[in-house]
């Protein structure tokens, strides 16, 4: 039975530093590579790892070129006989954009396991060395497989996850559905399924990342105007996003201005700005149901990916 896990590093605040051990907000992110991350988490000694540094990057600065690397690296090492699971650590301000990226691209038949921190690694009470070694239990579980996260004790699925919160050390959620587990002194409780999908697959992303189509989001809010989407318009964007009011509600002036755009040719999706819920109900813009503006987006642009011919050769 497979047991080795992989752990690729991506940065983010788990591999973030600050000049005192009291300071959890003026850090540097992604100053540490993933090795050191392993070894300062003693229960990890002497487990079957491997390491591989993907990126080292402020989540905040994420890019399609590293999504593109990450995907095929996670496809890599799952492929692998003698790997149960991967662990990818990464920053919380893009973690859910990058779960849903992966969900959709991969959709592993083996764990696929997301984790970060709140605190950088010098905190006095640093959460990554314990969201790392919870992760690495959950990559060696058949039942996780799938795309999760793992954070403060609890396992979300890639597919539903969304930061709720700015600080604390429990920032994540999953809109109305909720955890799909708990990590309870390394015994993982479950209480559902890890939500399934089918991979689209890398082929999908395979062309030059500096090609992909520009998708862009829209915030609706009192007297929201439609000059920002005629001026994405004029710029070339090719998918927009509106992130409504309420359920996926739109000035009047902004949902003008998205018709036109959509009249053109391009692709809209409307959903909600609220925390959770999904957009029900019949308009003239289609819905992007439960998604989050961000996810939204991401499944936006693989749309837009699949209306175009792939480059020769896939990123490997």
């Amino acid at each position: 039975m497979a047991s080795k896990v992989v752990i690729l590093g991506t940065g983010g605040t788990i591999a973030g530093t600050a000049a005192s051990a009291t300071d959890a907000v003026g850090y540097s992110a992604a100053q540490l590579g993933v090795a050191q991350l392993v070894a300062a988490v003693p229960a990890l000694a002497g487990a079957d790892l491997e390491c591989e540094q993907v990126a080292q990057l402020d989540s905040k600065d994420m890019d399609h070129a590293t999504w593109q690397r990450l995907a095929a690296r996670s496809a890599h090492h799952l492929a692998r006989t003698e790997v149960a699971g991967v662990v990818v650590t990464h920053g919380t301000d893009t973690l859910e954009e990058t779960a849903y990226f992966l969900h959709r691209v991969l959709a592993p038949a083996k764990p696929l396991v997301l984790t970060a921190a709140m605190r950088p690694a010098t905190s006095l009470a640093a959460d990554g060395p314990q969201n790392l070694h919870d992760a690495v239990t959950v990559a060696r579980e058949a039942a996780a497989a799938g795309v999760v996260a793992v954070m403060a004790g609890r396992v979300w699925a890639g597919a539903e996850l969304r930061k709720v919160h700015s600080y604390r050390l429990d920032a994540f959620a999953a809109g109305d559905a909720g955890a799909l587990a708990a990590i309870e002194e390394g015994v993982l409780r479950w209480w559902r399924d890890v939500p399934r999908g089918e991979a689209l697959g890398l082929a999908r992303i395979a062309r030059d990342p500096d090609q992909w189509p520009r998708v862009e989001i829209v915030l609706n809010h009192a007297g929201a105007g439609g000059a920002l989407v005629d001026a994405l318009v004029a710029q070339g964007a090719q998918g927009i996003v509106a992130a409504g009011t309420g359920n996926g509600t739109l000035h009047r002036e902004l949902e003008a201005a998205l018709l036109r755009a959509q009249q053109r040719g391009l692709c809209v999706l409307r959903t909600t700005r609220c925390a959770a819920g999904s957009v029900i109900g019949e308009a003239a813009l289609p819905s992007a149901g439960a998604l989050s503006p961000v996810q939204a987006r991401v499944e936006l642009l693989l749309q837009l990916l699949a209306r175009t011919e792939p480059s020769a050769g896939a990123a490997s």
